[in-house]
């Protein structure tokens, strides 16, 4: 249950032929949904866990931190994302995303998120209750 980096394969090629590069990454798990995610410089996404699904984050555009905490629970981790960035966050595992500057991420999902039955669960990692931060959030209504 620990999110790790992903890095991807390149046939160089991509990049002699002087056009730019094409970088692949091989996920673990079939990916069933995908979305485009906006996080504002300074904001938070997550402070959660799924326990029904493993995601995938690309990061395309901006700076973040992924902040998880370790197998026991009691340690904070943190994996630096860029552009071109990609990581892996298993079914279960606590995570929330720093935005140092505004970002764009597709997150992959292993599993349809209106076929979960519980998707979502809120876990603070420090930043309140909610998934924007805010200790005075009480959920999904």
């Amino acid at each position: 249950m620990k999110i790790e980096k992903i890095d991807p394969s390149c046939n160089l090629t991509t990049v002699r032929d002087g056009r730019g590069g094409i970088f692949t990454f091989y996920p673990k798990k079939p990916i069933v949904e995908f979305n485009f995610v906006y996080i504002t410089s300074g904001k938070i996404r997550g402070n959660h866990y799924h326990p029904e699904f493993d995601e995938y984050y690309l990061m395309t555009s901006g700076n973040g931190v992924v902040v998880t905490k370790s197998e026991n629970g009691k340690k904070e981790e943190f994996i630096y994302m860029g552009k071109g960035d990609c990581i892996y966050i298993p079914k279960g595992a606590p995570h929330v995303v720093y935005a140092i500057t505004d970002c764009t991420i597709v997150s992959f999902l292993t599993k349809k998120w209106d076929d979960c039955k519980n998707p979502i669960v809120h876990e603070d990692m420090g930043m309140g209750a909610g998934d924007h931060g805010d200790p005075n959030y009480a959920g999904p209504k």
